[in-house]
Parts: structure tokens; C-alpha cells; sequence
């Protein structure tokens, strides 16, 4: 049986058509009671992942080519607190040859305040080479079957 995805389709915030939520845990907080910097990274994550489990691209895939992160880089604007629920969006920006850049924006359901936007750039290695791989043909249709006419390349 497949995991259920913590995200979904949505037409809120184009170019933007996935988003994931997650609820702020204590552990996520400093001690100023927002939530410390270094943990949009894990929200970017999941997003990523309910994004590639949404595509049907998380299954079990070969050992011998795996992303790695090139690139990453984040803006924060607000802070978020203790069980706020977070609504992160994500989405394929651009595939290039050997690498996809995603962009992703993370905002307080609430009220819909703006928290954090994030860009990150992802290679594709081959792990035996230690050497960048193109991306293959079939992640390419997929993700562009998805992103329409919003995705580069």
C-alpha cells in the first residue's frame, strides 16, 4: 500500500501546483519562541517529497544515479511559532541537462502570511563515477506533464 500524501494539487498560488503541510512542533522553535531558520530546510523537504510522490517519481528508483543538492538558497520574511500550520508550495522551475532547480514558497495558513521562499538546484550523479548524469527522459516528461507550459527546459 502506497503512503498517503501529506500534500496536494492547487491552483492558490501560480505558477505554483503542489503544496504540502506541516505543523510546527516545539522542537522546531528557538528560544525566541519562533521557528529556528535551519528548520525550513526539512519543510522544503517533505514538500519535495509529496511532490515527487504526487508524480509518481518516488518509488524505488536505480541505486546508481541519486539528486544531490548544488544549491540552495532562502529568504525569510515572517516568523512562524509553535503549532502554526505552515502550507509550503513547490514546484519545477527549470530542468537542464544534468540538474532541476525548484522554487518554493511557505506561507502561515492562518492568515496566509508569507514566511519563507527558497530556490534550490539539484544534480543528478552517478554515484559509481562520482560524476553529474543527465536527467533521463522519462523524469523530464513527467515533471513537464505536470508543470506545463511553467516549467523551463
Amino acid at each position: 500500500m502506497a503512503a498517503p500524501e501529506r500534500g496536494r494539487t492547487t491552483a492558490r498560488r501560480p505558477p505554483f501546483k503542489y503544496a504540502a503541510l506541516e505543523r510546527v512542533g516545539f522542537s522546531d522553535t528557538d528560544a525566541q519562541g519562533v521557528v529556528y531558520y535551519g528548520r525550513y530546510m526539512p519543510y522544503f523537504d517533505l514538500a519535495w517529497v509529496e511532490y515527487h510522490r504526487h508524480l509518481g517519481l518516488l518509488g524505488p528508483q536505480p541505486q546508481e544515479h541519486q539528486f544531490a543538492m548544488r544549491a540552495s538558497t532562502v529568504e525569510y520574511v515572517a516568523p512562524a511559532r509553535f503549532d502554526d500550520l505552515i502550507e509550503i508550495f513547490v514546484r519545477a522551475a527549470r530542468i537542464g541537462r544534468t540538474s532541476v532547480a525548484y522554487e518554493f514558497s511557505a506561507f502561515r495558513v492562518v492568515d496566509d502570511l508569507p514566511l519563507a521562499t527558497a530556490r534550490q538546484t539539484l544534480v543528478l550523479i552517478d554515484m559509481a563515477a562520482r560524476r553529474p548524469h543527465s536527467v533521463p527522459e522519462w523524469y523530464r516528461e513527467a515533471v513537464r506533464a505536470f508543470e506545463g507550459d511553467d516549467l523551463d527546459g
